[in-house]
């Protein structure tokens, strides 16, 4: 984009900005209504934000969740031109079939039904032109201007800006990426290749290119159409049950989790249950379950301090946090859960409660852990349509506990004590030779640590004392040992028959000396 169109964007920016008087601050309804005015890159960044509560207030997520509704099709002539140019010949070529009208509309793409020459029915997802380019240059117009929107706004008091660019741009990037899509499908029906009750639509790899994705056409029932599953002879309790227990796995076994699980993203077709639109999918590592694992059973024994442990050890925080202060906030919100029975806990109200308190202490979430939270709110909501008396957090507890009997290794298990014991032990070796490391630092005027603690003010003024009385000794005692070596020397002038640089030092150590046992008797009261 040149820069006379960069201007020219940048001034319709402002323009709608100043529309919705953005002096008076900014509102989950203005913000909504900003975003639409903005156009689809700005409506796919709220579908995406809806999805971060660790970055946006709750109230402001479930307004910004309204943007997932339709947006206004592509014409059927631009639809023709983008499949075109991806497969470098006439549409009638490729499809025996294919519906003018879409299906859906979205603001990356739209999505087409379609029959191959071979009749099989498919659906054709197609990217709008020049998105790519439209977002990328939206992001970086908003990187810019992120200073003024601070300013103006005050939204940076609540919003770290540049954190939602980044994340937005990210988690875009790939749903931009038709090709990614497809790989996510393979990856999805292999992790649930032994799962009878769980599918997701096939994609054909010969016909499908990073702007065109062409999978297999999926019919059935929404699963919030409850009605007309019932009439077909579906349980509603059991796809309930189902569901609650795959999205676990996909969580706990898998690491590989559908991110945006609300009704319409799941289907029910001979008697599967079919996850479709897998282009935002959720990824942890092997510690990151660990680590949820933890979280989970830290809220079902009300744990505050291993909760808080996760929070600290989970987080990104670049600024001091007063891990007392935290374990009080998270203590305070477990207490008005301390007679309800684990089985009713609101997990919505709950992580909320959880994340606002992460916004007070400016503690982020790492991007792969960033989607599983709004995905764990998703799924409730979805389960509460299907069956209101599931909780879907006594299903993951209840899952945990069964996957730890089942994964418990004993002979594993007793090595790993083992190899800890050694370490322990070789670590406890080491701690002798750390502090004289340390000490051999600080009388070289290396005074900075690397480690950082979290602890109250008060502790804090201690430790602080205790460390100027410290250095006070040390540099005492470099006096005294560097006067010794001075006053066997014939060094000139001298004072009291020795050199009067030794004496200076022995006195300048015995004022330091005096400095140090007063301010250990005289405590404070």
């Amino acid at each position: 984009m040149s820069k006379g169109e960069n201007t020219k964007r940048l001034k319709e920016i402002v323009a709608i900005l100043g529309k919705h008087n953005l002096l008076s601050g900014v509102s989950p309804e203005s913000l909504k209504s900003i975003l639409e005015d903005l156009g689809p890159t700005f409506i796919k960044a709220g579908q995406i934000l809806s999805m971060q509560p660790n970055i946006l207030p709750p109230e402001y997520c479930k307004e910004l969740e309204k943007l997932r509704s339709d947006v206004a099709p592509m014409s059927f002539d631009t639809v023709r031109s983008v499949l075109e140019g991806e497969y470098n010949t006439t549409l009638e070529k490729i499809f025996k079939n294919f519906d003018q009208t879409p299906l859906g509309a979205a603001s990356i793409g739209q999505v087409h039904a379609a029959t191959l020459m071979d009749g099989t029915r498919v659906v054709v997802k197609v990217q709008r032109p020049g998105i790519y380019d439209t977002m990328s240059h939206d992001i970086e117009l908003i990187k810019k201007a992120s200073g003024m929107i601070n300013f103006v706004t005050k939204l940076g008091d609540e919003i770290d800006i540049n954190m939602v660019i980044d994340e937005v741009w990210e988690v875009a990037k790939q749903e931009m990426d038709f090709t990614l899509e497809a790989d996510h499908a393979r990856e999805f029906r292999n992790n649930n290749k032994d799962v009878s009750y769980v599918t997701c639509p096939k994609p054909f790899d010969e016909i499908s290119t990073k702007k065109a994705l062409v999978e297999e056409h999926i019919d059935g029932f929404s699963i919030d159409e409850l009605e007309q599953l019932k009439s077909h002879g579906y349980d509603i309790e059991e796809i309930a049950e189902k569901l609650a227990l795959n999205f676990v796995k996909q969580v706990i076994d898998d690491g590989f989790f559908h991110a945006d699980p609300h009704c319409g993203n799941i289907k029910v077709q001979g008697g599967k249950i079919v996850w479709i639109d897998l282009g935002m999918m959720g990824r942890l590592s092997p510690r990151d379950k660990n680590m949820f694992a933890d979280a989970v059973m830290a809220m079902a024994t009300r744990d505050c301090m291993r909760l808080t442990d996760f929070v600290m050890n989970m987080g990104v925080h670049n600024t001091k946090v007063n891990y007392l202060d935290l374990e009080a906030d998270i203590e305070t919100i477990m207490n008005r859960y301390a007679t309800a029975d684990f089985g009713t806990l609101d997990i919505v109200q709950l992580t909320e409660e959880l994340f606002a308190i992460m916004r007070k202490y400016k503690i982020g979430i790492p991007k792969g852990v960033s989607m599983l939270p709004r995905a764990m709110s998703t799924i409730h909501g979805t389960l509460q349509t299907l069956s209101p008396g599931m909780n879907a957090f006594e299903v993951i507890s209840e899952y945990l506990s069964g996957y730890s009997k089942k994964h418990f290794d004993l002979k594993a298990e007793l090595t790993s004590i083992g190899k800890r014991v050694v370490t322990s032990i070789q670590k406890s070796l080491d701690i002798p030779a750390q502090i004289s490391d340390a000490l051999r630092l600080l009388s070289k005027g290396f005074s900075k640590l690397n480690m950082e603690l979290s602890m109250s003010d008060e502790m804090e003024t201690k430790v602080s004392k205790l460390v100027d009385r410290v250095i006070l000794a040390l540099i005492a005692c470099t006096l005294l040992i560097g006067s010794s070596i001075i006053s066997t020397t014939y060094m000139q002038p001298q004072l009291l028959g020795i050199p009067a640089l030794g004496a200076v030092g022995f006195f300048a150590a015995i004022v330091l000396v005096i400095i140090i046992i007063v301010s250990i008797v005289k405590k404070p009261k």
